[in-house]
Order: structure tokens, then sequence, then C-alpha cells
């Protein structure tokens, strides 16, 4: 399955567009268009998404998906019909809306929606603020810790979430020093801060462990040469052109624990003085604040809840962790999802085309709009 990236109806990025119609027609794959109910215009959205494919695009879309139904399907079910007979396409299920439906993803607009809180196992909780940077990448390395019961996780770009949290993650980030500077920009520079000299425990990952140290040196994403950064970590970071991507495993000698994660980053970072958060080269912790390269150290059960145990230690909190395996707790969400395609999608239709590719003479919605641009694309 091939899941396209926004919509495939812009076609301002057409001619450079990789993600969505263009995979579609050098593979040849049939595509359902999933549209979000929940937000409003579902049937302008669908028709006109396709009509404004090119009738070579148009001829991949088999049909339709609503998703996050509220209500009585019978009441829908007038439009979905009339849906079909304008663009000659099914709708081939409806999905319900669920409460708290947690998943994987990449878009940074869920991080408006709400997180599943677990109740905690001993008296206190914890209260965890992910610093909602402009660039924000790999945000999903706080699922683990939401996952984890009686933590709180929420993404801000407030002062004061920063100041109260029990612990403050600065996650990774597409643009470490744009970054940074809107921090400074903000006053939440101020804030991290303030926190390290209370000796209240901060974490970052990737980007935000780069943005900690003393000095960035970027010649490759932002051109900025030598920035100085916040100064909690005694780090330095140097771009380089080539990218390392890699899977790591070690041992954490600060928390008596393994560690696993992953690594994807054009930033190379020198320790200069404090201890290493893993092994005897990766990370750095200087008093209550610790970072890492790794992404995805948190979803390690031992290491997140040993590095919870000395957060709870640090804000006198009485925090039980839970026992339940982060890996178990993912697999749990994906088996509601999946029980909901099962369920309410016509999975025969589905596995057909899977089988058989786009169904030849699927008619094709003229508009006055694909006939300028194809004006334009000829001229």
């Amino acid at each position: 399955m091939c899941e396209g990236a926004g919509s495939p109806a812009e076609i301002n990025l057409r001619e450079r567009d990789i993600a969505n119609m263009w995979l579609a027609g050098e593979a040849g794959l049939p595509t359902l268009l999933v549209a979000d109910i929940d937000r409003g215009g579902v049937f302008a959205s669908l028709y006109g998404t396709l009509a404004l494919l090119s009738a070579e695009d148009q001829a991949h879309v088999a049909g339709f998906v609503i998703n996050k139904f509220r209500g009585d399907q019978t009441i829908l079910a007038p439009g979905l019909d009339d849906l079909e007979r304008l663009t000659g396409r099914p709708t081939l299920g409806v999905l319900p809306f669920v409460e708290d439906l947690w998943m994987d993803v990449e878009d940074s607009l869920s991080l408006d929606a709400s997180r599943p809180e677990q109740p905690a196992a001993g008296t206190d909780t914890l209260d965890v603020a992910v610093v909602r940077l402009r660039y924000i990448s790999n945000f999903t390395d706080a699922d683990a810790l939401s996952a984890e019961p009686g933590v709180r996780v929420r993404f801000t770009r407030s002062a004061a979430d920063i100041e109260r949290a029990d612990l403050v993650i600065v996650p990774g980030t597409k643009a470490t020093v744009e970054d940074l500077e809107r921090l400074r920009a903000t006053g939440l520079d101020h804030a991290l801060r303030a926190r390290a000299q209370r000796g209240d425990p901060i974490f970052g990952i990737c980007g935000g462990y780069q943005l900690l140290g003393e000095r960035i040196h970027d010649e490759i994403e932002s051109r900025r040469g030598t920035v100085a950064g916040l100064g909690l970590l005694p780090a330095n970071t140097r771009f380089e052109p080539d990218k390392i991507l890699r899977r790591r495993t070690g041992h954490s000698p600060w928390l008596g624990t393994d560690a696993s994660g992953y690594e994807i980053r054009h930033g190379r970072v020198e320790r200069t003085g404090g201890s290493p958060l893993i092994d005897a080269d990766e990370g750095c912790v200087n008093g209550a604040v610790a970072g890492t390269s790794w992404h995805g150290v948190l979803e390690r059960d031992g290491f997140r809840r040993a590095y919870l145990a000395r957060v709870a230690a640090a804000r006198r909190r009485r925090f039980v962790p839970g026992n339940t395996p982060f890996a178990a707790v993912r697999a749990a969400h994906l088996d509601v999802l999946g029980d909901l395609v099962a369920n309410h999608i016509d999975t025969a239709t589905l596995e057909r085309l899977i089988e058989a590719g786009p169904p030849a003479g699927l008619p094709t919605i003229d508009t006055e709009v694909r006939r300028v641009a194809a004006l334009r694309d000829h001229s």
C-alpha cells in the first residue's frame, strides 16, 4: 500500500510531484481518495479533487472512503449515491469516528489532536512538555511517553508550560538554526535556561540536542556559518553534506540500561564535557540536561522507564512506571485500526482492485480549470 502526501490535486506542484499521482501512474496503481468528514465539505472535497486531476490521473482513481464520520449513516447515504452518479465511482466505506485512536503519523497537523492518557500506576503523575518547534520533525519520539501510565504529554510554545512541566523534550527539527533563532525570538530560550539552572530535567533529541549545545557550524541547511547554541550542554555540532542513516544499539551507563534507536542527520555532534548518555561517545549529560542524536530512544522500555524514574526523583514525584511494552501498546492501536477497515470498508472490492488494478473505462470529469491548465502546459 502506498500512502500519498498532502492532496493529489495540488496543481501548482503537479509537475514536481512524486508522492501522489505520479507514483500511481508509474506503477499502474488503483487509487482511493480518503476524505476527513470531521473537517466538513467532504463531497466538494472529493468531487473537486477528482475534477482537478488530469484525465490520465483520474483514470487511476477507483473510489472513495469517508473517514471520521459521526452520527446516522442513513443521512449520509443520499450524498454517497449522488457522488457515485456524478463521478462514476463508488464509496467503498465510511469509517466511524473513534475517540483517542492513536497511531504513528508524520503530519504535524496531528499535534493538535488529543492524546490518550493512561491512569497513573502510582500516587503522582508526570507532566511532559514537548517544545513545538516550527520545523519539528520525528515528533513521534514522544509517543512512547504518552503510552506510559500517569504521563501527560503536550506540544507547546508556552514559556509557562516549559516552566511548570516535570520534563521538557526538545525534539528533532528539519531546520536546527532557524528553530534556534525562533526560540530566542519568542523568549523560550530564557525559559529553558531557567529550567536548567533550577535543575529541572530537559531532554534533547537530534536537532533538539544540537541546539542545546554551545556552537553550531552550518554551511549545509541554513548556511549561516557558526552560531551560538543555548549553551546548556557542552557539545558542538558541525553539519556535513552527507546524511547519516543507521540503526543503533548500545548501553547507557548513566541509566544502567540498554538503549536503541536510529539516526537520520547531517549534524555531527562532539561532546566537549559532561558525561556520555550512551556508550562512551553518544549523547551528553550535564546536570539535569541530557541529549542524544538517536531518535526512538524513548521507545526502549527499560531506557524510558529508567529516565522517567530520574525525572520523578528530580521533581520529587511519587511516580510508578507501567509494565506494558510500548510495542504491545502500538500493536493494540493498530489492531483497532485494522478492525475498523475490516468492518466498515468493502474489502472484497478492495482486494479486486489490488489484484486487477484500476478498472477500465472510468469516466473523466472535464472542467474549465483543467482545460486552462492543459492550454498552459502546451503553450
